[in-house]
């Protein structure tokens, strides 16, 4: 008797996933709980699992487009673990050692698949699975694993080489050589909302620049023993989340909605942050962060973008957000018009540090510069309140002490 695997559903507005990657084959026998598949939604990813033992027929390929309760695959009675695995792969006694041990670490992988995100990096650095010991459950390989194997060395065996080969022709200058790939469910979500958000929204940016010194000194001076107290490092993002969270509340409007032809305001600061994830761009958020401590925003930072990188976040990490911190300089931008994440009606750009002449006390000296943006719905922030918003954040970031003081 074989049972059918669906898609199951992942969130209420969530009607389509993509199946972005078969982890066991056709005709692979699984066990009970095992992860079969990755499926991938407009904002997450997902493991699909086996949820009974038996040989795997897929039904769906690589790249579909499935609705919810779609089946994916099915799962036949019969087969084992040993008839999965081809007779050479077994030890016998009549192996050399040495081949003994080679097959002896196949079985260790083979009881302990490596993750999807291990898989992936191990074949980057081109090394075996079956030469890498998990330290996961049951043998399994994790991320650490794969991150701490050594990328494997680039030989050429001579006897492989034909007696006589052809000479490499390389390609011509100019070269006008095509690559198509299909969008993925992430970036066609995120490709729809940049333009309703444009077409939509009275969308304007104003400017401003930060005097970063006073930061940096802070920090420079107080690292060490933050990171000994709390367990964190002391980054430039919990100081922007509280001067934010500081601004919005003498500008409720920034930190405000529109719904049909009523304004909702926020009173609770629940700050999102753009992250830059491998499937795309995702904003997951620190709830209540006008209530957190520099040290507690640095931690949620921390969980939420470690999450972020292993496609980890769930979909209640990355809804609900009042207001967006999107940091570019992390890339190099040094100025930037970031775009809204509706339906929230700002977001705050951060830019590279650079440093730049300015004129202080009537003297010219050079200082640690970030330029900011703030990208707002004109509809329902006015442009006072906005230069005003974001002069509070400056004034703020420029003297920290007002953080700790609240004045």
């Amino acid at each position: 008797m074989s049972l059918v695997i669906k898609v199951p559903p992942v969130g209420e507005s969530i009607s389509e996933v993509t199946l972005s990657q078969w982890i066991k084959k056709d005709g692979d026998y699984v066990e009970m709980d095992e992860i079969i598949a990755e499926l991938e939604s407009d904002k997450a990813t997902f493991e699909l699992t086996a949820e009974k033992a038996g040989t795997l027929k897929t039904i769906a390929k690589e790249g579909d487009t499935l609705e919810i309760g779609a089946a994916v695959c099915s799962i036949e009675e019969g087969g084992s673990p040993a008839a999965a695995k081809p007779a050479a792969e077994a030890p016998n006694e009549q192996q050399s050692p040495a081949v003994k041990v080679e097959a002896a670490k196949a079985s260790t992988y083979a009881s302990g698949a490596p993750s999807p995100s291990a898989a992936k990096i191990l074949a980057e650095k081109g090394v075996n699975p079956a030469d890498v010991n998990g330290s996961g459950v049951g043998g399994r390989l994790t991320k650490e694993d794969a991150l701490k194997a050594a990328p494997a060395a680039k030989t050429e065996s001579t006897a492989s080489k034909p007696a006589s080969s052809a000479p490499v022709v390389k390609a011509a200058a100019g070269s006008r050589d095509e690559r198509r790939e299909k969008m993925s469910s992430l970036r066609k979500t995120v490709a729809k909302r940049l333009v309703t958000v444009k077409n939509e929204t009275a969308m304007l940016t104003t400017f401003n620049e930060v005097d970063m010194q006073p930061i940096m000194e802070l920090r420079s001076k107080y690292k060490d023993k933050f990171k000994e107290k709390f367990g964190v490092g002391l980054g430039f993002m919990s100081f922007f989340t509280k001067a934010v969270c500081e601004a919005l509340k003498d500008f409720p409007s920034v930190n405000a909605r529109i719904e049909g032809e009523e304004v909702v305001f926020n009173n609770f600061a629940d700050i999102s942050i753009a992250v830059s994830a491998p499937k795309g761009l995702v904003v997951p958020v620190i709830r209540n962060a006008e209530s957190k401590s520099l040290a507690e925003i640095e931690a949620s930072v921390m969980e939420l973008a470690v999450k972020a990188r292993d496609s980890k976040l769930t979909i209640e990490e990355m809804t609900g957000g009042t207001f967006t911190i999107t940091n570019g300089g992390v890339f190099g931008s040094m100025m930037s018009t970031p775009i809204i994440n509706a339906p929230q009606s700002a977001i705050l750009g951060m830019h590279n540090i650079v440093e730049r002449p300015v004129a202080l006390n009537g003297q010219v000296v050079i200082r640690p510069i970030m330029y900011v943006a703030l990208s707002y719905d004109h509809r329902i922030i006015d442009g006072r309140e906005s230069v005003g918003f974001l002069v509070r954040v400056k004034q703020l970031l420029e003297d920290p002490a007002r953080l700790l003081l609240g004045v």
